[in-house]
């Protein structure tokens, strides 16, 4: 009878506690176990353990990385030259994607009134950032719908692909040489 009462006793009042600080410790502990550090090494100052973290690549800084001091360079949008012809020779055409960091533009179906059986997506992809004809990947699907519902998807291998290379090619360098100009006037 006492074993009984002990029993639920223990499962409505103190298991969940239980469960509850068996987790915690052994999440605490992860597999990873405890490591050795050695303390000879490890500063023992706030900020002299957060310089040193920084200085091993393990850590953040904002100030550094405000005044430069990072080594990772990072080329944006707005300064590289070959995205920013892109957006310009494909601004009649809506878009569905543009990602920066995946270096990929994808428009949406396109066509013109004249004829609505037959739609065109331009997808072009940036394999560098240098201004070269293979810096860029440039592929154009033709959809022709027969039906409502049925409809093919082709990639288009015609002169398309060539003259788009060509003139966003031909932007860029533009583009690049406004924008070196403009620095030299500074």
């Amino acid at each position: 009878m006492k074993l009984n009462k002990f029993y639920t006793y223990f499962f409505n009042k103190n298991f969940y506690k239980f469960v509850f600080l068996f987790l915690i410790s052994f999440s605490l502990t992860s597999c990873g176990g405890l490591s050795k550090v050695d303390t000879r090494k490890t500063p023992i100052k706030g900020r002299d353990r957060a310089k040193q973290n920084v200085a091993e690549g393990k850590g953040v800084s904002i100030m550094g990385g405000l005044r430069g001091g990072g080594r990772t360079t990072y080329e944006f949008s707005t300064s590289n030259p070959l995205w920013r012809a892109s957006l310009d020779i494909l601004d009649f055409i809506p878009l569905s994607t543009v990602d920066y960091s995946g270096g990929l533009i994808i428009s949406d179906w396109y066509n013109d009134n004249n004829n609505t059986k037959e739609s065109l997506k331009i997808t072009v992809r940036f394999l560098a950032n240098d201004i070269k004809t293979n810096s860029l990947k440039i592929q154009v699907h033709k959809k022709i719908c027969v039906n409502v519902g049925e409809c093919r998807i082709n990639i288009l291998k015609s002169k398309i692909t060539e003259e788009l290379t060509k003139s966003i090619l031909v932007k860029a360098v533009e583009i690049e040489k406004n924008t070196k100009s403009s620095k030299k006037k500074k």
